[in-house]
């Protein structure tokens, strides 16, 4: 009985067999998108659980001290910080919302591209919203911690130190919350960039 073995002419050995087609849709494709969505859903709880730290640190903010007067200091009584927090929490309630529909994704992948499409549009939006109010918030800390002598604004941060050091940890968690932006950004469109055909 014959061999049905290929051989290697070049070689003179057995050549290894070829690799068979797999039918169907690419898995190697549906196992990168819904490895893609995972990473999207754990960024999502990321950016709420910063959103929500950075909120309760803002609101926690308040600070009495006993000067000649009582005075009190209070994240609602700059209209920036006020900004800062609804900024914050739209930005939570965005990534909620976004993870619930990045799991639904996951559950039934048909609907994948139009989520990404959205995705990378609302995305860019909420940053926009959170990196304004952080750059608002973060002048007016500013302010507060240095002071301005060209129109005699006084450092506030010397007087009403756990104040300012709660405002501190909020805009510095805000800041991780926009990188986390970032991320989902970068990773929505690099989602639809493999969907293109080549």
């Amino acid at each position: 009985m014959a061999s049905t073995e290929k051989i290697d002419p070049e070689q003179g050995k057995e050549a290894p067999p070829s690799p068979k087609p797999i039918s169907g849709p690419s898995s190697a494709t549906c196992t990168t998108e819904a490895t893609c969505f995972k990473a999207d859903v754990a960024l999502r709880v990321l950016l709420f659980a910063s959103t929500v730290a950075a909120i309760v640190v803002l609101v926690t903010s308040k600070q009495t001290v006993r000067a000649p007067l009582p005075l009190s200091a209070k994240f609602n009584h700059s209209p920036a910080f006020i900004y800062f927090l609804v900024a914050l929490s739209i930005a939570g309630l965005y990534s909620l919302v976004t993870t619930l529909g990045s799991i639904s994704v996951i559950l039934k992948p048909e609907h994948s591209s139009k989520f990404l499409l959205y995705y990378a549009i609302f995305d860019v939006l909420i940053l926009g919203l959170v990196a304004s109010a952080t750059g608002t918030a973060g002048g007016v800390a500013y302010v507060g911690l240095k002071g301005n002598d060209h129109v005699r604004w006084q450092k506030v941060c010397s007087t009403f130190d756990k104040f300012c050091q709660h405002l501190a940890g909020s805009l510095a968690v805000s800041l991780f919350a926009s990188v986390l932006l970032v991320l989902l950004i970068w990773l929505s469109v690099f989602s639809i960039h493999k969907k293109i055909p080549k």
